[in-house]
């Protein structure tokens, strides 16, 4: 298994180990210290090595920090974690809605007086600080740099992750990393830039054809690199990660351990590029005023998905969807209250196993039952583990690391009688979905003006939910790719092979939760006939397809337009999945995809 379903989160742990950071908070002089989530690459995951925030609260979300001072200790969490914190967390910790409230004003709160908080400038941004410094300015809150206070009482703490990288074929990059780091070098000399500083795994993964295998769920490796305006690269990575890569690499690419990169640093002549977001403030400390801050120079190409990722990822959700459909001629044979979440997290998972370019699963598979539906990040544990019964929905988000493309699909399941109130909302759901799928929009449109269409319907009742409509995804890559996202805060224009989900939800805390989530991909729009287009226009393409559940639908709710999306959704489901799937799993998708 690629999953284990341990119990991770232990609330009991917390206090003595937050009373232990305490005494060195005050051995270092200090009235406060963060905790953050982040590693020194910024990326969404981490390694155990890293993973302070977890092992000092018990919370295992994938975004948040700790803000610890010496009276109160302040958990802040977005609206996906409202609900998980709670059971995570002892109560010395007191959880805090973000980004609602924002640190800078947690902290003039609660140290009206002032102070000196610590924080670690390998796990903070450039951003960040910047924040903080205009926010506090003459508050007499100080932020103080500091060596890190949980590695000083972790004793067991893990080492870092060392395992070996690999090439990624040139079938599924569609382009050269020699033709990569030209194109890349071409645009910092236009802007004026000797150099830029790479800190994330996966643009270094994407620009060096390379995957790993440093973090669980995403095939990326640990380390640093610079890219120089002659497309060079300084790559600084552990040896023994890069093993049998020399000829892969090649000669314009040179290595060293990673404790050199920032020795290596003050040998740059400026301007060198740094990104503002991602970069830590000790990086940014050790260029000095030969910084410039810009975009991350791979963030952008990397988004914009070329015809073999593009490929690739359609032909590893066929395969996944096959998998899918497998799995639910199974389900829907099971009788109420004889399968639990872990057996539907097992089951799944063998039949994904099936496909031999299955490299690992994307994320940790979320099959939340009745009220464990409503944690919109839950995972089953030993602990947590439920029965499926009858009248339940069954929240199900998973997906697959395959060697040509990463998926990603949520649906939720009936089992056995579903009322009326959850089928209702189920459809609002479905329609806010089905929205977005057919949405044409001008160009030039972000993340931020079209996400409102797939909430629509809940608003119009009153609802909504408390995450973004949809995120990027890699191409055998990170299943959170920025900086392309469905949501109100992300201004970047979606342009032409950007992969991302589309995932409306509800959630009813202690009762259920919703969501339904396809991957598509932004495309050029086909004109229409007879119509006097004045704009270029994009619209998207499905890469999924896995039946949604009819039973959870109230027909009357969809309009002609939505009713004749689904039906030939379905259609298309049958024609491509089918062939693919065993007699059973085709009795049951002819069964389940007739029009409504």
């Amino acid at each position: 298994m690629f999953q284990n379903f341990q119990v991770t989160a232990r609330p009991e742990q917390g206090p003595p180990r937050l009373n232990l950071l305490r005494a060195e908070m005050q051995a270092a002089g200090l009235d406060g210290f963060l905790v953050p989530r982040a590693d020194a690459h910024q990326g969404e995951y981490v390694a155990e090595r890293d993973a302070r925030l977890a092992w000092l609260t018990g919370f295992t979300g994938s975004a948040g920090f700790c803000a610890v001072l010496r009276d109160i200790a302040g958990v802040f969490i977005d609206g996906r974690y409202r609900t998980q914190v709670k059971s995570q967390v002892a109560d010395v910790y007191t959880p805090v809605p973000w980004p609602e409230t924002g640190l800078a004003d947690w902290l003039k709160q609660q140290m009206p007086d002032g102070g000196r908080v610590g924080f670690d400038p390998w796990l903070h941004t450039v951003a960040e600080t910047q924040r903080w410094r205009d926010a506090l300015a003459g508050t007499g809150v100080d932020m103080v740099q500091s060596a890190n206070l949980v590695d000083r009482i972790w004793d067991d703490q893990p080492a870092p992750p060392m395992a070996p990288a690999k090439p990624h074929p040139m079938e599924f990059a569609g382009e050269t990393a020699t033709d990569k780091c030209a194109r890349l070098a071409a645009e910092l000399r236009n802007a004026g830039h000797r150099a830029a500083v790479l800190t994330q795994p996966d643009s270094i993964m994407w620009l060096l054809n390379m995957r790993g295998a440093d973090i669980p769920r995403n095939p990326v490796a640990h380390g640093f690199a610079v890219l120089h305006d002659d497309a060079r690269v300084d790559l600084y990575m552990a040896a023994q990660k890069l093993t049998g890569l020399e000829d892969h690499l090649g000669s314009a690419v040179g290595t060293d351990e990673p404790d050199r990169f920032l020795d290596a640093l003050a040998g740059l002549t400026g301007p060198v590029r740094i990104d503002r977001a991602t970069t830590p403030q000790k990086i940014a400390d050790a260029l000095g005023d030969r910084a410039v801050l810009a975009d991350d120079p791979c963030a952008l190409p990397k988004a914009r998905k070329n015809p073999a990722e593009i490929a690739g990822s359609a032909a590893a959700h066929l395969r996944d969807g096959a998998a899918m459909v497998e799995f639910l001629a199974w389900l829907d044979q099971q009788p109420p209250d004889s399968v639990t979440e872990i057996e539907v997290v097992t089951r799944l998972e063998e039949y994904r196993r099936r496909d031999t370019a299955l490299q690992d699963i994307s994320f940790e598979t979320i099959a939340g039952t009745g009220p464990n539906g409503a944690i919109i990040h839950y995972r089953v544990s030993e602990d947590s583990d439920s029965t499926l019964r009858d009248g339940h929905l069954l929240v199900l988000d998973s997906g697959g690391q395959y060697l040509d493309g990463t998926t990603d699909i949520t649906r939720t399941i009936a089992i056995g009688q579903v009322g009326e109130q959850e089928r209702t909302a189920f459809t609002r759901v479905l329609k806010g979905m089905i929205d977005i799928s057919r949405l044409r929009w001008p160009r030039g449109l972000a993340g931020r003006d079209i996400e409102a269409v797939g909430r629509v319907p809940l608003w119009l009742a009153g609802q909504d939910f408390n995450h973004g409509l949809g995120h990027g995804v890699g191409a055998y890559l990170s299943v959170h790719e920025g900086p392309q996202r469905l949501s109100r805060l992300s201004s970047v224009p979606l342009e032409p092979g950007m992969i991302l989900s589309n995932e409306p939800g509800y959630y009813r805390e202690g009762a259920f939760g919703i969501r339904i989530e396809n991957l598509i991909v932004a495309q050029e729009a086909p004109r229409l006939p007879d119509a006097d287009q004045e704009r270029e226009m994009l619209d998207w393409r499905t890469l999924t397809y896995v039946p949604i559940d009819k039973r959870l639908i109230v027909p009357d709710m969809l309009s002609t337009d939505q009713r004749r999306w689904l039906n030939d959704y379905h259609a298309e489901v049958r024609k491509k999945i089918a062939p693919r799937v065993g007699k059973v799993a085709n009795l049951w998708l002819d069964s389940v995809t007739t029009p409504l």
